[in-house]
């Protein structure tokens, strides 16, 4: 659980590369954007080929329909969807030159125009909207890979530091339908470039448009959940993926912006004649004709098939049949059965609720890579700092046991693993999450539940009869658990705190005693150093 000085060391590391490696100048630019992006919010890259859905998909994280769904000119184009006060777009250039472009509302949403700049002019666009979806990740749209424009797709792959650059993405959310072999180039040269090749931590695959499977039946979410389960299981996604989950993103973005009149609508179609209703929705033609067995007009019909699709008019009915009768009922039920609530948990779990462990890992894999290409003095010093910083926090080793567990075999014990994955955070990083207990639940019983789950754990990690594997896994979620006793020492007022008797200090002490074989896992250079300088102290003893 990496803290505030724990990204503190991750500054002081990067400023002192700069110091290291300013004469470089590409070394010194990626060390630079590394520092800046430690700051901001967690960048993540929706990406996939062309009419995946990826724009549909923004739109319904947002909430809004901010993004470009037509094949027009702004969908070429990389464009960046960031938190502000206010809408605003600018357009930033290949010559370095950035300006603002008109704000056109469009109902809810915006209309994007690049105003006569030719998209290969067009370095990025840069989109501020008022959505608090954006307050904890900027979400970039970038252009379909495997387009038969080449310059399209060299756009996204320029974007993502696929073709040796910097990747301007922390992140990936990656659209599929079916993978293919360039798809899983482009995951794998990302986690290249950004150093986290192997650690699952940095993908989330999404089986897009998933009503489209079983023919936009209603039980098509269904049939598009077993095949999301089948392609988790390719050991070709696995590697380059930590989940996959099926998502209707139209579906979605119909929950996020439903309306009152939609429902007035959809009302009038559950309480007409079932066999009319059900013929008029067999196709997007028939639905659509002017002349139709309910009093619906033309336009309200149109405007249900654009906002919904054929299947989510299809389902929504169904549901108003069923009795659900309010429009936030309706909504969120759309929102569940989309998969969009599905993605936005995981989303949380191994992107948001991390992104600063995350981006810090991206930066101390960038200085051994660095390290590797323009070698400096002081290098083992540098090394060894690294290595202290990423031994203190135990995020990414949570992210890649999570990835594991979600995989056919999973190394947990079968007994334990639903309590372990929650232990890991799968469902979110507070402490009475992690323990299964209400949010609300007093210290104490925080900390009781704690410490059993903390014996459970240490007697997994120490059977004799489990698999290397196991073990590990089983050793990673211990250091889950003593974070949770960490936090909750050191929360204001813990009457556990510190190392006073009968505290939960005290009784961590005794069970490590009481586990002679149990490795100690810190850092040798940690032990009786300061957390700060400590890069420093490892020069000075070298030096001696």
């Amino acid at each position: 659980m990496t803290g505030p000085a724990a990204l503190d060391d991750v500054r002081a590391l990067l400023d002192d590369a700069l110091t290291r490696w300013g004469g470089v100048p590409d070394a010194a630019g990626r060390l630079a954007a590394a520092r800046r992006r430690l700051d901001e919010p967690l960048r993540v890259a929706i990406v996939g080929r062309v009419k995946a859905g990826k724009s549909t998909l923004l739109n319904a994280l947002v909430g809004a329909r901010v993004a470009p769904t037509d094949a027009g000119e702004c969908t070429r184009v990389v464009t960046e969807y960031r938190h502000g006060a206010t809408p605003r777009v600018v357009l930033r250039g290949r010559d370095g030159a950035a300006r603002d472009l008109p704000v056109r509302r469009d109902g809810g949403g915006l209309q994007l125009d690049l105003a006569g700049t030719a998209p290969e002019d067009v370095a990025t666009l840069v989109v501020d909207w008022p959505s608090p979806d954006l307050l904890a990740a900027t979400l970039v749209d970038t252009p379909g890979t495997g387009s038969l424009s080449t310059g399209t797709s060299d756009r996204t792959h320029a974007f993502l530091g696929t073709d040796a650059g910097l990747a301007g993405a922390d992140a990936i959310v990656h659209l599929t339908r079916r993978p293919q072999p360039d798809d899983l180039a482009v995951l794998s040269a990302f986690q290249a470039a950004t150093g986290a090749t192997g650690t699952l931590t940095t993908t989330i695959t999404v089986l897009s448009r998933a009503d489209e499977l079983g023919a936009g039946r209603i039980d098509a979410l269904h049939a598009a959940e077993a095949a999301a389960r089948r392609m988790s299981a390719d050991p070709a996604l696995r590697a380059v993926s930590s989940a996959v989950v099926p998502v209707a993103g139209r579906l979605a973005l119909a929950g996020r912006t439903l309306r009152h009149g939609d429902l007035v609508a959809l009302r009038s179609l559950a309480a007409a004649d079932p066999a009319a209703v059900t013929g008029m929705l067999l196709t997007a033609d028939r639905f659509s004709r002017p002349e139709t067995p309910v009093p619906l007009s033309a336009e309200v019909r149109a405007g249900l098939l654009d906002r919904l699709g054929l299947f989510g008019v299809r389902l929504s009915v169904a549901l108003v049949r069923a009795g659900i009768g309010d429009a936030d009922a309706l909504a969120a039920e759309l929102l569940r059965r989309s998969g969009l609530v599905e993605l936005q948990r995981l989303l949380h779990v191994h992107f948001t609720a991390r992104g600063g462990p995350v981006r810090a890992a991206a930066a101390l894999r960038l200085v051994e890579s660095l390290l590797e290409e323009h070698p400096v003095d002081g290098a083992e010093a540098v090394r060894a700092e690294v290595e202290r910083i990423r031994l203190a926090g135990d995020d990414l080793a949570e992210l890649a046991l999570l990835a594991r567990t979600r995989a056919p075999g999973g190394p947990l014990p079968a007994a334990l693993a639903a309590e372990g994955e929650r232990l890991l955070g799968a469902t979110d990083t507070t402490p009475a999450a992690r323990l299964g207990l209400p949010a609300d639940t007093p210290p104490a019983a925080l900390r009781t539940e704690a410490l059993q789950a903390l014996r459970r754990w240490r007697e997994a990690a120490a059977d004799p009869l489990a698999d290397r594997a196991a073990a590990d896994a089983a050793d990673v979620v211990v250091r889950s658990v003593e974070g949770v006793l960490a936090a909750l020492d050191a929360a204001p007022g813990s009457a556990g705190a510190g190392p006073g008797p009968g505290g939960a200090g005290e009784q961590r002490d005794r069970d490590q005693q009481e586990q002679p074989g149990r490795r100690d896992q810190r850092d040798p250079v940690e032990v009786g150093v300061p957390r700060r300088g400590a890069l420093r102290h490892v020069e000075d003893q070298q030096g001696r």
